[in-house]
């Protein structure tokens, strides 16, 4: 009696067990991230960001459940001086997490501890500067940039070949000139060149050729010299309203080179570590700076403020110093981007998830989804800004100023000059002294009105 007793408990025990067993599904993954925009993000009591959406897109591709969490210590994950890795990496490595989904850089020490999959997103390391900080001032001629020296020479010589083109045209076309020995050819070698003049500034400068001959090659000069403008306007404009036309600090070689503009990255990070064991020399000083001044920020938000309060460089991942650009209108990347590397997913050693992953990643980046997500959380608030922006500042034209003001003085000396040679013919014939006759010019074209006032105020008075 008692055998059948423990044999039915032992039945109803396993019975019970089997139904909790088929009754529970498969077990959620504890899941570890990191606050960074635009990867996650905190809005309410909820998280949103691109990995957010990244982890809802592999869940329901792969089929799994997931609980997240933020990490702990609010680091990445490096190892400290006792040789544990803390951060994400560390929660994983201990197996307090089961997967670290935040924009983590694949490395050679990461991947000694931790499985990683294939990067989801590509970047490399670059640096922000204030723009105020970095552009250069323009030079006095910087209007003759849009084209290069060669470029000058050759409109130069068009110009000079055009003219003599009309100049010999004219003079043998019996159309324009009909009787060389009883009239004037009105295109004479400096009218030519004061007319093609006119028409490169399209401004026009009569008498325009009669002749077919000139005329055709005068409207070949036309359609030459507003295709011209058209680009030189083009160029002008995209040089003056370009971030990093005047960059003075293009370059991490730049950057190395100079002692004005202080720089660091996050202390710690991926980036750090690149440049601590770069075997670069110019990457070597730049770590060896960044030793001495103590340079280096706790997190990439202390170096994007750093960063628009003055003469500081932040260095960091490009894809992130991008949406930091596209958000704070008045920082600008450089266009330099070293130490190409990938953003993954990270697992512990030996996971079985690392494999489906991988190909899952594989396949959203073939089916566009991967970039689908990139415009979406990296979309430019600038641009409007940017847009209302667009005037041009009195400096950028301060050369086209220099120049105009030089021009009025050549003509007013110029001026000054013919009433002096006048002057001088009719000193001649009348037997004058030439500054009296230079005085009395003078005063009939500068004092004719005064006199008429003068003249005019005695009469106002009686009346």
């Amino acid at each position: 009696m008692n055998m059948r007793v423990a044999d039915g408990l032992v039945v109803c025990a396993v019975a019970l067990l089997l139904a909790g067993c088929c009754s529970a599904g498969p077990q959620a993954l504890s899941i570890t991230t990191i606050k960074q925009d635009p990867y996650t993000m905190a809005k309410g009591s909820q998280l949103e960001g691109y990995c957010i959406d990244l982890l809802s897109v592999l869940a329901k591709k792969l089929g799994f459940k997931y609980n997240l969490h933020l990490v702990k210590d609010g680091r990445y994950g490096s190892l400290d001086e006792s040789g544990n890795w803390n951060g994400m990496i560390g929660e994983v490595v201990r197996g307090e997490a089961d997967l670290a989904v935040a924009p983590l850089t694949v490395t050679a020490v990461r991947e000694r501890s931790v499985d990683i999959t294939k990067p989801f997103m590509q970047t490399g390391l670059s640096f922000i500067l204030r723009k105020d900080v970095e552009a250069e001032d323009p030079g006095y001629f910087s209007f003759l940039c849009p084209f290069s020296t060669e470029t000058w020479v050759g409109i130069l010589v068009a110009y000079l070949v055009t003219a003599v083109c009309i100049y010999i045209a004219t003079r043998l076309s019996p159309c324009e000139w009909a009787e060389p020995q009883a009239e004037e050819n009105n295109f004479t070698l400096l009218q030519s060149l004061w007319y093609v003049a006119g028409a490169l500034t399209l401004q026009g400068a009569g008498p325009h050729p009669k002749a077919l001959s000139g005329r055709v090659i005068s409207a070949i000069w036309w359609l030459f010299t507003v295709a011209l403008l058209a680009c030189y306007f083009a160029n002008l404009s995209s040089m003056l309203h370009s971030d990093s036309s005047n960059v003075a600090v293009k370059t991490f070689e730049d950057l190395a080179n100079q002692d004005i503009i202080e720089y660091g990255t996050v202390n710690g990070s991926s980036t750090f570590s690149f440049f601590k064991f770069s075997d670069n020399q110019s990457y070597r000083r730049i770590f060896e700076n960044m030793e001495r001044r103590k340079s280096y920020v706790g997190t990439m938000e202390e170096g994007i403020r750093r960063a628009q309060e003055g003469n500081y460089a932040f260095i960091g991942e490009s894809v992130s110093l991008d949406l930091v650009v596209a958000r704070y209108c008045n920082l600008a990347r450089s266009q330099d981007v070293i130490g190409m590397r990938g953003y993954s997913i990270v697992a512990p050693l030996g996971s079985p998830l690392v494999k489906n992953l991988s190909v899952a990643i594989l396949e959203l980046s073939e089916s566009g989804k991967l970039e689908f997500l990139r415009n979406k959380w990296w979309a430019n608030s600038c641009m409007a800004e940017g847009a209302k922006a667009s005037s041009l500042k009195p400096h950028s034209l301060k050369g086209m100023f220099l120049v105009l003001a030089l021009g009025l003085g050549i003509g007013i000396l110029l001026a000054l000059l013919e009433l002096a040679s006048k002057s001088r013919s009719s000193a001649k014939d009348q037997k004058k002294s030439c500054c009296t006759v230079l005085s009395g010019e003078l005063s009939q074209r500068l004092g004719n009105r005064s006199e008429e006032k003068t003249a005019e105020t005695p009469e106002k008075s009686k009346v």
